[in-house]
């Protein structure tokens, strides 16, 4: 009997230790938990900021607002400007396959010009750069690009 009491005392520690070495790696999957209402990951965010100020932020800001006074209006060379990219213009209108062709084939077969960043950036990469600048969209323009089919 005497020695059922250190047993169970070992096997209770022993369960409580792995409860918090459980606890603490859900620690690590947080990170890896979707933004809340949202496709993508807050790590996924961190690192298309780091993504999207490297490749992105010269012609289209840096928290993605654009920078013509109207990219809609063409430049003199027929181009259009890059368009903010945080809600305000057309590329919530766009689900996620087409925003990824425009980064890997460039903004050219579409009036534009930019640059085709296929050979340029891993699919994590250009993936993580669209999720930082839809982490711009307010909650009502992110529902409307789901319920256009944003995802597909």
């Amino acid at each position: 009997m005497a020695r059922s009491i250190p047993v169970t005392l070992f096997v209770v520690i022993a369960a409580q230790l792995v409860g918090c070495s459980e606890a603490g790696s859900g620690a690590t999957s947080a990170s890896q938990a979707k933004v809340p209402g949202r496709w993508y990951t807050s790590t996924q965010v961190a690192t298309g900021e780091v993504v999207f100020q490297g490749h992105c932020a010269e012609c289209h800001g840096d928290q993605a607002q654009g920078l013509a006074a109207d990219w809609r209006q063409k430049l003199d060379d027929g181009s259009f400007p890059p368009p903010p990219l945080n809600g305000t213009a057309h590329a919530w209108h766009h689900p996620l396959s087409l925003l990824m062709q425009v980064v890997n084939e460039g903004g050219i077969p579409f009036g534009g010009k930019m640059p085709a960043f296929a050979e340029v950036l891993t699919d994590d990469e250009k993936l993580s750069a669209i999720a930082y600048f839809q982490n711009f969209w307010d909650d009502g323009i992110y529902g409307n690009w789901e319920q256009m089919g944003g995802t597909n």
